[in-house]
């Protein structure tokens, strides 16, 4: 995840957009290859590979039996126990990036206008194993068994959701989905919407299908 900034100047009058160029102020990292910026950088840097043989299911029965699991990440330590049971691992990662990205930056949405922040993040297929999990409730247990929380959890539009409710970014705000494109997509979009007006706009890509029904 990055934050993205206007650079210093006046704001637009209504109808206007600004000329100058916006700038990337913070940067926040859950990747296979590096948990935090620092790790990662470290990583790259050296060329560590993040791809190991898959180890959240098994992918025995499967052709591809490797994958980018992010190791070391415990979902408790950057989640709140409340939103635990609403949310799919990879809107856990999305929360720890952004946030991460934020603190980098220095930012505080709170300071700014209500309207002026937003989120803009690119993923392809959401909380695909909170799903996965809530259809084996289904067919196994019944109806009443499924969490409340499917109605949303799954969506690919969650984490986009989820990071602007937990940083008041109530600006204009959206989700796209371009595949292997998608983190540059959302950084040219989150660039559209600060030459708009907007003065912060957290963005970035995130997926995760680490689940038998993703690998299918």
């Amino acid at each position: 995840m990055t934050t993205v900034l206007a650079a210093p100047t006046a704001a637009p009058s209504p109808g206007a957009s600004r000329t100058a160029a916006p700038v990337v102020t913070g940067i926040g990292v859950a990747a296979p290859n590096g948990l935090g910026t620092e790790a990662w950088w470290s990583a790259v840097l050296r060329g560590r590979s993040g791809i190991r043989p898959v180890s959240r299911f098994d992918a025995s029965g499967y052709p591809v039996k490797l994958a980018g699991e992010v190791p070391g990440f415990v979902d408790a330590e950057h989640v709140s126990s409340r939103l635990m049971p609403q949310t799919d691992r990879v809107t856990r990662l999305s929360l720890a990036a952004a946030k991460e990205a934020l603190d980098d930056a220095g930012a505080d949405p709170a300071q700014l206008p209500e309207h002026a922040a937003g989120v803009v993040t690119a993923n392809s297929f959401g909380g695909f194993e909170f799903g996965q999990q809530e259809l084996q409730a289904l067919w196994s247990k019944g109806g009443q068994h499924v969490s409340a929380y499917q109605s949303f959890a799954w969506f690919y539009a969650v984490n986009s959701g989820q990071i602007s409710i937990k940083h008041g970014l109530r600006g204009a705000s959206g989700v796209l989905v371009s595949e292997q494109a998608g983190g540059l997509d959302a950084l040219a979009h989150a660039r559209r919407q600060i030459r708009k007006g907007a003065e912060l706009v957290v963005t970035g890509g995130v997926d995760s299908a680490l689940c038998p029904w993703g690998w299918a």
